[in-house]
């Protein structure tokens, strides 16, 4: 018997900064918050609200997309735990759109590579996240 899952509830990553984290992630993406601690919160709600960490949950497409704000070290796709977060887009024409967003923002990023399947279009966040755009050949 295996569990049938189909798709992933959330994904989180764990920062070192959350103001220079969240100022490339919206800058980047623009997603829409779902969860944060509300400005001026009392101590209840921060409480309820504690499991963020200090952190922001922006939802994204049926999923959520977090950043907890914890980090100490620096990341490093080659030990144990994540290599990189990749997210879907519709087309290589909306990756190469992604590539002049990224070139705007002054993200620096590789090419657009053609990996039989698709295509990939790499690039990192301020603690060095490897992140990854996908979209599939037509």
């Amino acid at each position: 018997m295996t569990i049938p899952t189909r798709a992933f509830a959330h994904i989180r990553l764990t920062v070192s900064d959350i103001d220079r984290s969240r100022a490339f992630y919206d800058e980047v993406f623009g997603l829409p918050v779902a969860f944060e601690v509300p400005a001026g919160a009392d101590d209840a709600t921060r409480e309820q609200l504690g499991w963020l960490f200090g952190g922001v949950v922006y939802q994204l497409g049926d999923s959520l997309f977090g950043l907890r704000p914890v980090g100490k070290d620096s990341f490093d796709e080659d030990r144990v735990g994540l290599d990189h977060a990749s997210f879907a887009l519709q087309s290589k024409a909306e990756l190469e759109a992604a590539a002049a967003q990224l070139d705007r923002s002054g993200v620096t990023h590789e090419g657009i590579k053609d990996i039989g399947v698709g295509y990939i279009l790499e690039f990192r966040d301020p603690d060095n996240i490897a992140l990854e755009l996908f979209a599939p050949k037509a």
